[in-house]
């Protein structure tokens, strides 16, 4: 099976119900009954592949697990809790008190308030540059660099930077590449192919179908050499190619418990199966509406990198193709033309998260970067003028007109 829909529906997972159920069932008991105490032993000291704790290992989650592996082309996924559990999860078995990270601020506001509140009053340093300077990215980097994180386009910012000449510097250093592409999937943009080295994802959003649970994922590409990680250095005596997610499974999610729940599990493997679709509908409506919000009279600027003026767009076109995801920015004369618009709407939700089966609008300013000064949201490439919109699959012509109506109830 070669094409990513046919991959996507059939899956690859390696285990078989028992029963012959199509559809891996929801295994949502806790603990596995063994036959003798041998077998428990052998499975805990990792040299049997069986199950004896959900919190650990589960039918339906590793059925998950195995789907997008085959879908992305990884070595390895392990599928958690929430997005923010996979990256928080990533840079905890990367990085230790005493090292950095490099990354940017064009970044999801809980990201950065993980990095900036959390982790480095924890002793983790964050060095912060423009992913679009690589001069800079390459001077940031030193021995004391344990990774560089970036999303694959920015959230709500939509900067994309070329993750390919990104690569090749983080190579050069030895250093892992660990990208956030929630905005994209494996479907829009291979991250292997691109020289990735640790793909994260909120799987809440594009691949549980249209907002039906909470979720996340890291994929290992299997294109890291860990002996050049002093952290898991050892690991790689042990585990070679599997060191970081060895690590990352025995000990720091072990440690953390943030486990994906079958049911989710469940829920985001049917998710899969239609993923592809959602993805050109969400698509097709964002072009369409970003083209007829840049004709508009009423709106001061438009983001989105499927318009050819975008300044993204000949870096979006070379990594995504021809699909440029399903969220868009536009800018309205002030906030209170912003928060008069948003209130007029009858179709488009006034809601927080991305790339739900409906259109959701968002005024980032006063939301999800509320926590921070204005300097600082500025900084972060957020606008008092901005809303968030992010397209859904329902008909096009029904979101024009929605839109327009926001227009013309504050004109």
């Amino acid at each position: 099976m070669k094409g990513f829909a046919t991959r996507a529906v059939y899956g690859d997972s390696k285990g078989k119900d028992p029963y012959g159920a199509l559809r891996m069932p929801v295994y949502d008991g806790v603990a596995f009954a063994h036959e003798d105490s041998a077998s428990l032993a052998q499975t805990f000291a990792g040299r049997k592949p069986a199950y004896v704790y959900t919190r650990l290992a589960n039918p339906t989650v590793q059925d998950f697990e195995q789907r997008l592996q085959s879908l992305s082309g990884g070595l390895a996924v392990l599928a958690l809790s929430s997005g923010m559990a996979a990256i928080s999860n990533t840079i905890m078995t990367l990085a230790e008190a005493g090292t950095n990270i490099v990354t940017t601020k064009k970044l999801f506001g809980n990201t950065l308030s993980l990095l900036t509140k959390t982790f480095e009053p924890w002793g983790l340093s964050v060095r912060y540059v423009s992913m679009l300077d690589l001069c800079a990215l390459d001077r940031a980097i030193d021995e004391g660099t344990r990774a560089v994180f970036l999303e694959s386009m920015s959230n709500p910012q939509l900067e994309v930077a070329d993750c390919a000449k990104i690569a090749a510097i983080t190579a050069k250093h030895g250093v892992p590449l660990v990208v956030d592409n929630t905005l994209l999937t494996p479907y829009l943009f291979d991250s292997k192919k691109a020289g990735v080295n640790i793909e994260v994802l909120s799987t809440t959003k594009y691949i549980s179908g249209g907002a039906t649970s909470v979720g996340g994922a890291i994929i290992d590409n299997g294109n890291f050499d860990w002996r050049c990680s002093p952290k898991l250095a050892g690991g790689a005596e042990r585990f070679g190619s599997m060191a970081f997610m060895a690590t990352l499974r025995q000990e720091v999610f072990r440690n953390f418990g943030a486990c994906l729940a079958p049911h989710n599990a469940y829920l985001q493997s049917l998710g899969l199966e239609t993923l592809s679709l959602r993805v050109d509908r969400s698509c097709d409506n964002a072009l369409v509406l970003a083209r007829f919000l840049a004709e508009h009279p009423q709106v001061a600027a438009v983001n989105y990198p499927g318009l050819p003026e975008a300044g993204s767009h000949a870096v979006a076109r070379q990594q995504f193709g021809a699909r440029f995801g399903g969220l868009l920015t536009f800018d309205l004369a002030d906030e209170e033309d912003c928060h008069a618009f948003m209130d007029s709407l009858r179709i488009i939700r006034r809601a927080t998260n991305l790339n739900d089966n409906k259109s959701l609008i968002l005024h980032p300013w006063s939301t999800i970067y509320a926590e921070y000064r204005p300097e600082e949201r500025l900084a972060a490439g957020v606008r008092p003028t901005m809303l968030r919109l992010s397209v859904g699959i329902e008909d096009g012509d029904d979101l024009s007109e929605d839109l327009e109506r926001g227009f013309n109830h504050h004109a």
